[in-house]
């Protein structure tokens, strides 16, 4: 079921949003240089490696690491990465991911393939078999400001309380934060 959600819903969401798409593409062409898109190792379900899209909001040459990590994220950012990360727009291309089944709609967010610590914790906890998410639990309560710890806690909370309806007051409560532009530090 929640497979056919999600293939319905990113084929509809996907031409709705085919002209911002384009457009966002073409903006971070002409601001920056490089291709549109990054495609980063992500973990997926049971802790299997896929390529994850997102517009790309840092300069080529960036550390693959968490943006939490880098010494002044600031000074990597491309001249619209701060907009496309705080209205989200970044993530748009993840709809691919969602369509291919290496994401969903909702679940744990992907994590990078070097952290390690978010991966063991996820893999102790028994989360690693979930398919990760566009957004999540963790996303709505704090997103970019949790810790380690408590983003783990909420993805069990998500693993333990998972429904059809949780995850549609997940998209609701998402839509909400990124109108609000909530939870995002860079």
């Amino acid at each position: 079921m929640k497979r056919l959600f999600d293939l319905i819903a990113g084929a509809c969401a996907g031409l709705v949003l085919l002209l911002p798409i384009v457009l966002v593409a073409l903006a971070v062409r002409l601001t920056s240089k490089g291709p549109a898109l990054y495609w980063s190792d992500r973990v997926g379900r049971n802790n299997k490696i896929f390529k994850m899209p997102k517009f790309r909001s840092m300069q080529i040459g960036t550390p693959a690491v968490a943006t939490h990590l880098l010494s002044n994220p600031d000074a990597y950012l491309t001249p619209i990465g701060s907009f496309l990360r705080k209205s989200s727009l970044d993530e748009l291309p993840q709809l691919w991911s969602i369509l291919a089944g290496d994401m969903s709609f909702v679940g744990p967010r992907p994590a990078l393939f070097n952290q390690h610590d978010l991966i063991e914790l996820r893999t102790q906890q028994g989360v690693h078999p979930l398919v990760p998410g566009l957004t999540g639990w963790a996303q709505v309560n704090g997103r970019d400001e949790l810790p380690i710890l408590d983003k783990v806690k909420l993805d069990v909370e998500y693993l333990h309380h998972r429904s059809l309806w949780f995850d549609i007051r997940i998209l609701w409560l998402t839509l909400v934060k990124v109108l609000r532009r909530d939870g995002v530090s860079h």
